[in-house]
């Protein structure tokens, strides 16, 4: 199976590709690689999701908060790129979690963005090298931001 029929299997619902809010671009190809600057929970309908883990938002909600933000980088590949199918590998996820000073199940939360990455590019594909902090604060008061580096087909 492709990693479009995979996405369309999860009946998940994309939101629209934010467009940059600084001097930055979204996406960049160098070679076969494929990097995302640090995207934000994007609902469906644009807005963007805010709060603070352990505070405002609690673990289970988080993890969702993080596969919404896997939704939005996934949104930002197919209008840059056309196509899921494009997509060869994962090759790193970068995840950063603004959480109240004693909360300590940072991985936990980025898994919502990993699996969903696996579940559309596969187990062997779809799961990449990572890492998952936490951090004091982030903009606009989101949850998580999340950063990440894909290899294209051929």
């Amino acid at each position: 199976m492709d990693n479009e029929s995979r996405f369309l299997e999860l009946n998940l619902l994309l939101p629209p590709a934010p467009e940059p809010k600084g001097v930055y671009t979204p996406f960049l190809i160098v070679g076969n690689l494929i990097y995302i600057s640090g995207h934000l929970p994007v609902n469906s309908d644009g807005s963007i999701q805010r709060g603070k883990i352990g505070k405002d938002i609690d673990q289970e909600a988080g993890k969702l908060v993080a596969q919404q933000v896997g939704l939005t980088i996934l949104a930002t590949l197919i209008a840059n790129l056309g196509s899921l199918n494009r997509i060869k590998r994962v090759i790193k996820v970068f995840g950063m979690v603004n959480a109240t000073h004693d909360f300590e199940k940072h991985p936990y939360i980025i898994n919502g963005c990993s699996e969903l990455f696996a579940d559309v590019f596969g187990r062997e594909n779809g799961i990449g090298v990572r890492s998952a902090l936490g951090v004091g604060s982030l903009p606009e008061n989101v949850p998580v931001e999340i950063e990440a580096i894909f290899e294209l087909n051929g």
